[in-house]
Protein backbone atom coordinates (compact mmCIF):
# COMPACT_ATOMS: atom_id res chain seq x y z
CA UNK A 1 0.00 0.00 0.00
CA UNK A 2 2.94 2.72 0.90
CA UNK A 3 4.34 2.48 -2.64
CA UNK A 4 1.50 3.39 -4.77
CA UNK A 5 0.74 6.15 -1.95
CA UNK A 6 4.67 7.25 -2.47
CA UNK A 7 4.51 6.35 -6.13
CA UNK A 8 1.18 9.03 -6.43
CA UNK A 9 3.14 11.52 -4.52
CA UNK A 10 5.80 11.70 -6.38
CA UNK A 11 3.66 11.90 -9.92
CA UNK A 12 1.82 14.47 -8.99
CA UNK A 13 4.94 16.42 -7.62
CA UNK A 14 6.27 15.86 -10.97
CA UNK A 15 4.15 18.25 -13.10
CA UNK A 16 3.72 20.57 -10.89
CA UNK A 17 0.43 21.69 -11.85
CA UNK A 18 -1.89 18.87 -9.93
CA UNK A 19 -2.91 21.53 -7.47
CA UNK A 20 -2.51 24.70 -9.42
CA UNK A 21 -6.47 24.99 -9.55
CA UNK A 22 -6.18 24.95 -5.47
CA UNK A 23 -4.00 28.17 -5.89
CA UNK A 24 -7.16 30.21 -7.51
CA UNK A 25 -10.87 30.37 -7.10
CA UNK A 26 -13.37 29.51 -9.96
CA UNK A 27 -14.18 33.12 -10.97
CA UNK A 28 -10.42 33.78 -11.77
CA UNK A 29 -9.98 30.41 -13.41
CA UNK A 30 -12.72 31.57 -15.63
CA UNK A 31 -11.37 34.72 -16.41
CA UNK A 32 -7.76 32.99 -17.20
CA UNK A 33 -9.55 30.58 -19.75
CA UNK A 34 -11.26 33.34 -21.55
CA UNK A 35 -7.43 35.12 -21.87
CA UNK A 36 -5.74 31.47 -23.02
CA UNK A 37 -9.20 31.21 -26.00
CA UNK A 38 -8.42 34.87 -26.75
CA UNK A 39 -4.38 34.45 -27.36
CA UNK A 40 -4.76 30.70 -29.03
CA UNK A 41 -5.86 32.03 -32.13
CA UNK A 42 -5.63 29.21 -34.07
CA UNK A 43 -7.60 27.29 -30.97
CA UNK A 44 -5.09 24.06 -30.89
CA UNK A 45 -5.40 24.27 -27.35
CA UNK A 46 -2.05 25.36 -27.66
CA UNK A 47 -0.27 28.96 -27.46
CA UNK A 48 2.24 28.63 -29.86
CA UNK A 49 4.85 31.89 -30.98
CA UNK A 50 2.31 32.64 -34.41
CA UNK A 51 -0.87 32.51 -31.87
CA UNK A 52 1.27 35.31 -29.73
CA UNK A 53 2.17 37.50 -33.16
CA UNK A 54 -1.61 37.00 -34.20
CA UNK A 55 -2.75 38.35 -30.54
CA UNK A 56 -0.23 40.71 -30.63
CA UNK A 57 -1.42 42.16 -34.70
CA UNK A 58 -4.59 42.43 -32.69
CA UNK A 59 -3.48 44.86 -30.23
CA UNK A 60 -1.83 47.08 -32.67
CA UNK A 61 2.06 45.86 -32.15
CA UNK A 62 3.04 44.79 -35.57
CA UNK A 63 6.44 44.83 -35.64
CA UNK A 64 7.16 41.98 -32.61
CA UNK A 65 10.67 40.42 -33.44
CA UNK A 66 11.14 36.55 -33.62
CA UNK A 67 13.30 36.38 -30.59
CA UNK A 68 10.63 38.26 -28.29
CA UNK A 69 8.09 35.83 -29.20
CA UNK A 70 10.99 32.76 -28.73
CA UNK A 71 11.60 34.26 -25.06
CA UNK A 72 8.06 34.31 -23.92
CA UNK A 73 7.41 30.91 -25.42
CA UNK A 74 10.68 29.25 -23.49
CA UNK A 75 9.39 30.79 -20.25
CA UNK A 76 7.04 27.36 -20.25
CA UNK A 77 8.62 23.77 -19.51
CA UNK A 78 6.94 22.95 -22.89
CA UNK A 79 4.13 23.10 -24.70
CA UNK A 80 1.60 25.87 -22.76
CA UNK A 81 -1.53 24.12 -22.68
CA UNK A 82 -4.16 26.01 -20.46
CA UNK A 83 -3.07 24.69 -17.14
CA UNK A 84 0.75 25.07 -17.92
CA UNK A 85 -0.75 29.22 -18.41
CA UNK A 86 -2.46 28.84 -15.39
CA UNK A 87 0.59 27.61 -13.82
CA UNK A 88 2.35 30.13 -14.92
CA UNK A 89 0.77 32.87 -13.50
CA UNK A 90 0.37 31.26 -10.35
CA UNK A 91 4.02 30.96 -10.22
CA UNK A 92 4.04 35.20 -11.12
CA UNK A 93 1.67 35.62 -7.96
CA UNK A 94 3.10 33.42 -5.94
CA UNK A 95 3.87 35.86 -2.75
CA UNK A 96 1.63 38.32 -3.26
CA UNK A 97 -1.09 37.97 -0.40
CA UNK A 98 -4.69 37.11 -0.86
CA UNK A 99 -7.18 40.28 -1.59
CA UNK A 100 -8.50 40.22 1.99
CA UNK A 101 -5.50 40.28 3.66
CA UNK A 102 -4.22 43.07 1.58
CA UNK A 103 -7.75 44.46 1.93
CA UNK A 104 -7.27 44.45 6.00
CA UNK A 105 -3.83 46.15 5.77
CA UNK A 106 -5.61 49.35 3.87
CA UNK A 107 -8.65 48.96 6.40
CA UNK A 108 -5.67 49.80 9.55
CA UNK A 109 -5.68 52.98 7.29
CA UNK A 110 -9.15 53.95 7.56
CA UNK A 111 -10.71 53.73 10.95
CA UNK A 112 -14.14 54.79 10.25
CA UNK A 113 -14.25 51.83 7.50
CA UNK A 114 -15.59 54.25 4.31
CA UNK A 115 -13.50 52.08 1.69
CA UNK A 116 -11.38 55.11 0.71
CA UNK A 117 -8.22 56.85 1.93
CA UNK A 118 -7.36 60.20 0.87
CA UNK A 119 -5.04 60.98 -2.03
CA UNK A 120 -2.86 63.17 0.03
CA UNK A 121 -2.30 60.53 2.78
CA UNK A 122 -1.66 57.48 0.44
CA UNK A 123 0.58 59.39 -1.58
CA UNK A 124 2.67 61.11 1.42
CA UNK A 125 2.62 57.09 2.96
CA UNK A 126 3.71 55.81 -0.42
CA UNK A 127 6.68 57.80 -1.33
CA UNK A 128 8.04 58.63 2.35
CA UNK A 129 8.11 55.00 3.66
CA UNK A 130 9.70 51.29 2.61
CA UNK A 131 10.26 50.61 -0.98
CA UNK A 132 9.34 54.41 -2.03
CA UNK A 133 7.52 54.90 -5.30
CA UNK A 134 8.97 57.16 -7.87
CA UNK A 135 7.56 60.48 -9.02
CA UNK A 136 6.51 58.56 -12.51
CA UNK A 137 5.36 55.47 -10.27
CA UNK A 138 2.67 57.93 -8.83
CA UNK A 139 1.59 59.27 -11.85
CA UNK A 140 0.82 55.65 -13.16
CA UNK A 141 -1.11 54.92 -10.10
CA UNK A 142 -3.10 57.83 -10.28
CA UNK A 143 -3.39 57.24 -13.83
CA UNK A 144 -5.14 53.63 -13.05
CA UNK A 145 -6.79 54.70 -9.94
CA UNK A 146 -7.99 58.09 -10.09
CA UNK A 147 -8.99 59.84 -6.80
CA UNK A 148 -13.05 60.61 -7.01
CA UNK A 149 -13.76 64.44 -6.64
CA UNK A 150 -13.33 64.43 -3.02
CA UNK A 151 -9.77 63.41 -3.26
CA UNK A 152 -10.45 59.53 -1.91
CA UNK A 153 -9.29 56.60 -3.68
CA UNK A 154 -11.03 53.33 -3.54
CA UNK A 155 -8.43 50.91 -2.30
CA UNK A 156 -10.48 47.88 -2.27
CA UNK A 157 -10.47 48.57 -5.82
CA UNK A 158 -6.80 48.13 -5.83
CA UNK A 159 -6.97 45.05 -4.18
CA UNK A 160 -9.00 43.91 -6.59
CA UNK A 161 -6.78 44.78 -9.41
CA UNK A 162 -3.74 43.44 -7.65
CA UNK A 163 -5.35 40.17 -7.03
CA UNK A 164 -7.22 39.35 -10.17
CA UNK A 165 -5.50 42.05 -12.62
CA UNK A 166 -8.34 43.98 -13.74
CA UNK A 167 -10.84 46.46 -12.06
CA UNK A 168 -14.56 45.21 -11.51
CA UNK A 169 -17.39 45.34 -13.40
CA UNK A 170 -19.86 47.96 -11.82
Amino acid sequence: MAPKKAKRRQQQGEGGSSNVFSMFEQSQIQEYKEAFTIIDQNRDGIISKDDLRDVLATMGQLNVKNEELEAMVKEASGPINFTVFLTMFGEKLKGADPEDVIVSAFKVLDPEATGAIKKEFLEELLTTQCDRFTAEEMTNLWAAFPPDVAGNVDYKNICYVITHGEEKEE
